[in-house]
């Protein structure tokens, strides 16, 4: 029968728990102290000090704003920007005479702007609190009033006894008491906490584990006495008072918040924290605000025209003060219209400085248009939307685990346009995570047939004209027509289908695949519906030796208080064979190794043991191992071969031996102090010697689908990749080869301190002497490594440098960190070997910092955050690790190979879009700006505006605000299909082509041009010329018009030029915004002259009846747009940008693809070796 939740298991008695600590007495000491003064009271509601403590309730809020604080909050959001603030200030003293227009027009695109970037933010805001009330209405059986009853976990509080079940979230922080096994086991599962699948054993205390039902409660009353919340997840001190003694507590009676119950039926805990005071939720911080290089410059331009806006509101205000003091001189008056005798502090030629410093203060608003109001909100609309179009993009949806990309922020969507190296985690971002018994070597002879795709790479890197089929496909034919079993891709005909009993050294089969059938803490689940038999394990190679085990004829079945069984073949028949557990030692990253002791049939103490091969072989018995010379061959080959392996050995006991180390164990078990672990470590150490090998196993983490493809097309792309990996070196490199990072002809760069100077140094046991040869052997290397790749840079040869885990400590010193840098950013590609999760963020942060370059890192797991954080955009995978990489990422996709798409077509499309935008903006509001400028000057800088107020109020929020966010969220300069066929094309993003100072400049040259352009052919042509039928000459009003009328269709149709990809919604913006200016004319027209001033009826009385406003229109609006014109005519013909190239080749269909790759790549490498030498020069 297999395991469930009526079996009467004890695992108390097998486990070391090494795992867990309990609080020292030191520890213990600190309780009622400072950070140490929590109590509860367990069950006890009514008890009057418990009603005293008023401890956070179980609601949870992860909104940013709340009803009361989301309009002061968010305003100060707003305002937090610059160009806002301007404008704040501008509308403020609006209200004063010195404004040149009325308050109201001023007000109103402000509160426009604002209150949609408001808008925006309350939605997003909204859509955080309604998962929070989902998750806070989550119901629980919560032990009031003497019976379990359900309840929300938002109503859960401190104290209340609660009972979970299996496969249920744990509401909140809860103290275990007991579970549905006995002695108070459960299995939990912490993915939502540090990402990591396998399973943590939680331990009871004997005391309560017999609170096993839910008529345990009635009489139960306790205190507990702990540390204040805090954000540490891996301890925890308290006392649990209980029949008048206390019990110290530790992480092994604690459950988390959001972590889950598997393998036991039902929990019983009491709540210890709730809300916000759970571990979660403390370690529940904002990311690192991440801004791209884009906004970044952008500032430095709002700067620049700040700077402008300055510098001539200056000089209109020192002619203004210049002319002024002329109007009042001893020959009489100059400008006597003016009444320079009636005067108020904004004119008076008596006191000219005055008047010039108020001037200052009137141009400072006038020519506030220079500075684009609606940049930032018209950025974030066309940001959401773009985020939109990569959460729905089909390409990117991953079906069998029904996962979309999602885009967690809109900052950086730009940023994915000019990524110049990419950071990525190997294990289950490269591979699958996904374990496969593939191989094994038994007694010296190496089993499996199939092969690897690391060995498809090797094969074909020794033989290029060869072909290789797919894993697992080389051989015999059953290994295609055989049933798929998860977790074991194994065939061979020698030991399968009970085969094994034919081969000479079949004992040692046996004794083989019994140890991985039985040293394990998987626990078999057989399902209801269909009878299939399944494990739970903690890690997913143990669940694939358990499989293997099954496969080949040792089925493990069933686990009880002390015992193991299974269903074994032998000679054809299945035998029902069970084993007494005595002792069970685990596994943990420093002992590299797990042990069980067992009594079998025959009555004979065995020990079991399996490990890495690093630990395992100096445990050997040093006589009678025949076969340890080839198990290390075959050991070897499956690391070349990308495989990862476990040492199989045992022992047999001696009754005396195993009762005096029995005692000793225990004893170490049973301690409460710091040493308890070094305790029990000592006592497996004199039971883990004198092993008898049996061989070893060789599991597979197989390659994602198409990561070699989409790494070789990053390549072609110009993005560099390193790889950050806790492997091997050897299989590093292998894995490498297999995934494309390596090619056949690159030369490898290795640093390692594996030489046998530094192996004899170690011995002498020197410590300073030993760093100091370490430091200096890794200088020598990566000097050598420079010089390798200077000797090389006339060739075409191509470097990857390979680095281990110890080289990389000393690499990342201040003294050499640059020579690693230098040596590394010449290489093609780099593997990091042995790497912990803080050098991958190191490593990282020097990348970011070094190259001054966007750099992205790509993770699936826990030990990824720091990595994903620390560099300029991070790219979680939602894989089999959890979601905590997910949730410190700043896009999510499903699989690898997903990232080529993200990158090369919506990354490019959106590097171009944003660039082109505000290229654009800026463009538009400076062709606006200065047309007032210059009339500013023609009417002796009077402070008088050339346009309606409304004119100018309307100009950003509708006039010209539509085609350019149309321009952000649809232009394309090549199909996705183009991108994807070149990818050279990326190199724009990369060497920032769009959004350099020479194109910023040159845009806001061109809107300058455009202002001369309009305002002095308008002024020109209209000023002295009879422009009505009975002879009168234009006005201030009529001029206005002309020249406003001319700027719209002058930008709008300057977008229509910019254009590459034209979609009925862009027509729609462009020329809909041109005749939504008409419209407008005459409904403000139609309005009362107090209400309409300058424009009433002035387009349909004056300017639409004459031809003369037609001609000059069209005549200015050509003028305008063809300098450009002309100069993109050029540029396409004799100095064509990339995306030029692409589609004029293709429309002239004159030169294949290959061709017009070399093309781009000839000059992409030129500019990209002009980078370089500039880089090194700084």
């Amino acid at each position: 029968m297999p395991f469930g939740r009526n079996e009467r298991i004890r695992f108390s008695k097998i486990y070391s728990l090494s795992c867990f600590r309990p609080s020292t007495s030191d520890e213990h000491a600190q309780i009622g102290q400072k950070g140490y003064s929590r109590v509860v009271y367990c069950n006890d509601p009514e008890n009057p000090e418990a009603l005293q403590l008023r401890y956070r309730s179980n609601y949870v809020s992860t909104t940013k704003y709340t009803a009361i604080n989301f309009i002061p909050k968010s305003l100060f959001e707003q305002f937090r920007r610059v160009a806002n603030i301007y404008f704040l200030v501008v509308a403020c003293v609006s209200f004063s005479p010195l404004a040149p227009f009325r308050a109201s027009s001023i007000l109103f695109p402000l509160l426009v702007v604002i209150g949609a970037t408001m808008a925006k933010e309350g939605v997003e805001d909204w859509r955080r609190r309604k998962q929070d009330i989902k998750a806070n209405n989550r119901r629980i059986h919560v032990y009031r009033g003497n019976s379990f009853s359900q309840s929300k976990w938002k109503d859960l509080r401190v104290g209340d006894v609660v009972k979970v079940n299996k496969d249920e979230y744990f509401p909140s922080d809860l103290l275990l008491l007991s579970s549905s096994y006995p002695d108070g086991i459960c299995y939990v599962e912490t993915m939502n906490l540090d990402g990591e699948t396998n399973l943590k054993l939680k331990h009871a205390f004997d005391f309560t584990s017999c609170l096993n039902n839910d008529n345990s409660f009635h009489q139960f009353k306790a205190i507990v006495k702990c540390e204040d919340p805090n954000e540490d997840l891996y301890s925890f001190v308290g006392s649990l008072s209980y029949d008048g003694e206390q019990h110290p507590l530790s992480l092994q009676q604690i459950l988390l918040r959001d972590s889950k119950l598997r393998n036991s039926e039902y929990v019983y805990g009491v709540v210890i924290f709730t809300g916000h005071d759970t571990k979660v939720m403390q370690n529940a911080t904002d990311p690192p605000s991440k801004r791209s290089k884009i906004e970044r410059r952008m500032d430095k331009i709002i700067y620049i025209l700040f700077t402008t806006l300055i510098s001539i509101s200056f000089i209109g205000s020192i002619f203004f003060g210049i002319r002024t003091s002329r109007d009042l001189n001893n020959e009489g008056y100059g400008r006597w219209y003016l009444e320079p005798t009636r005067t108020t502090a904004l004119y008076d030629p008596k006191r000219p400085i005055l008047a010039a410093f108020l001037h200052f203060l009137t141009g400072l608003m006038l020519y506030g248009y220079l500075i684009p109001i609606s940049l930032y909100v018209s950025i974030e609309m066309v940001k959401v939307l773009q985020s939109i179009f990569i959460n729905q993009d089909q390409d990117m949806y991953h079906e069998e685990t029904n996962k979309p990309a999602r885009a967690r922020t809109s900052n950086l969507n730009e940023e994915l346009g000019q990524v110049d190296t990419i950071l990525s985690d190997k294990t289950g971002t490269l591979t699958c995570n996904s374990m496969e018994f593939v191989k094994c070597s038994i007694g010296g002879v190496a089993y499996g047939r199939g092969m690897t795709e690391v060995e498809l790479a090797l094969a074909k890197r020794k033989n290029p004209g060869s072909h290789g089929g797919t894993s697992g496909s080389h051989g015999d034919d059953n290994v295609k027509s055989r049933k798929l079993i998860k977790g074991f891709n194994f065939w061979d005909e020698r030991i399968m289908r009970g085969e094994w009993v034919n081969e000479s050294n079949s004992d040692i089969i046996q004794k083989f695949f019994s140890v991985l059938a039985i040293c394990h803490t998987a626990i078999p689940e057989v399902n209801k519906e269909t009878n299939e038999l399944s494990y739970e394990a903690e890690s997913p190679d143990e669940a694939a030796f358990v499989i293997a085990a099954r496969e080949l004829g040792f089925e493990f079945f069933q686990r009880t208080q002390t015992r193991i069984s299974l269903h074994e073949c032998v000679n054809g028949q299945k035998v029902d064979r069970s084993y007494e557990l005595l002792n069970m030692i685990e596994f943990n990253s420093s002992r590299k190794r797990m042990s069980v002791i067992i009594r079998n049939t025959e009555n004979q103490l065995l020990l079991l043991c399996k490990g890495a091969d690093s630990v395992m072989f100096e445990r050997l018995c040093k006589e009678s191992q025949p076969f340890e010379e080839e198990t290390k061959n075959h050991i070897n080959k499956y690391a070349e071969a990308g495989l990862r392996t476990l040492v199989i050995a045992y022992r047999v006991l001696e009754e005396e031996e195993y009762k005096k180390w029995e005692k000793e164990f225990i004893k170490a078990k049973t301690s409460v102090s710091v040493e308890r672990d070094d305790l029990i470590d000592a006592a497996a150490e004199k039971i883990e010697r004198n092993l008898i090998l049996l061989g070893a196993t060789a599991v597979e983490d197989k390659l994602q689908k198409g990561v070699p493809e989409c790494i070789q097309k990053l390549s072609n792309a110009g993005i560099k990749m390193w790889v950050l990996t806790g492997d091997k070196m050897e299989t590093a490199i292998n894995i490498g080869y297999a995934c494309s990072l390596l090619i056949q002809g690159m030369k490898q760069i290795v640093i390692t301190l594996d030489s046998h100077d530094i192996t004899a140094l170690e011995k002498l046991n020197n410590k300073e002497a030993i760093t100091n040869a370490k430091r200096e052997s890794i200088r020598k290397q990566l000097m050598e490594g420079r010089s390798q790749l200077d000797l090389a840079k006339s060739s075409s040869v191509l470097f990857a440098l390979i680095i281990d885990g110890r080289s990389l400590t000393f690499a990342l010193e201040k003294n050499l960190e640059t020579l690693f840098l230098d040596v590394a950013i010449d290489c093609k590609s780099v593997i990091c070997c042995r790497s912990s999760p803080k050098q991958k963020a190191l490593v990282t942060k020097m990348v970011k910092e070094g190259t001054r370059k966007t750099t992205l890192a790509i993770g699936d797991g826990a030990n990824d955050v720091g990595m994903l954080q620390e560099a300029d955009i991070g790219v979680g995978i939602s894989g089999a690790e959890g979601m905590q990489a997910v949730m410190a990422s700043d896009f999510a996709i499903a699989q690898f190979r997903f990232l080529e798409r993200l990158l090369l077509v919506h990354g490019h499309w959106c590097y171009r879009r944003i660039a082109m935008m505000i290229c654009y903006f800026f463009y538009k509001n400076i062709a606006f700006g200065f047309t007032l400028f210059w009339f500013e000057a023609h009417a002796s800088f009077s402070g008088q505006p050339a346009y309606n107020d409304w004119y100018m109020s309307f100009y950003n929020v509708f006039f010209t605000s539509l085609p350019v966010i149309a321009l952000g969220v649809f232009d394309q300069d090549v199909s996705a299909r183009l991108c994807l066929k070149y990818p050279m094309l990326y190199q724009e993003g990369v060497q920032n082509i769009l959004f350099n100072w020479p194109r910023i400049l040159g845009w806001m040259f061109n809107g300058l041009l455009s202002s001369m352009i309009i305002f002095f052919i308008c002024k020109n042509s209209t000023i002295h010329q009879a422009f009505r039928s009975d002879g009168h000459v234009i006005d201030y009003e009529i001029l206005g018009v002309i020249m406003y009328t001319c700027v719209v269709w002058a930008v709008n149709c300057q977008m229509a030029l910019s254009i590459n990809y034209f979609t009925w919604i862009q027509h729609f913006f462009i020329w809909g915004s041109i005749f939504f200016w008409y419209v407008f004319l005459i409904v403000y027209g139609y309005l009362k002259p107090e209400w309409s001033t300058t424009a009433y009826r002035v387009f349909i009385e004056a300017c639409a009846p004459t031809p003369f406003f037609w001609m000059t229109t069209l005549l200015v609006v050509v003028s305008t747009l063809l300098p450009y014109f002309l100069y993109r005519s050029f540029q396409t013909r004799f100095h064509p940008m990339f995306h030029d190239e692409i589609q004029r080749r293709r429309s002239e269909g004159s030169e294949s693809a290959c061709e017009v790759l070399d093309r781009v790549k000839e000059r992409i490498d030129l500019l990209g070796e002009r980078m370089r030498h500039s880089h090194r020069e700084l």
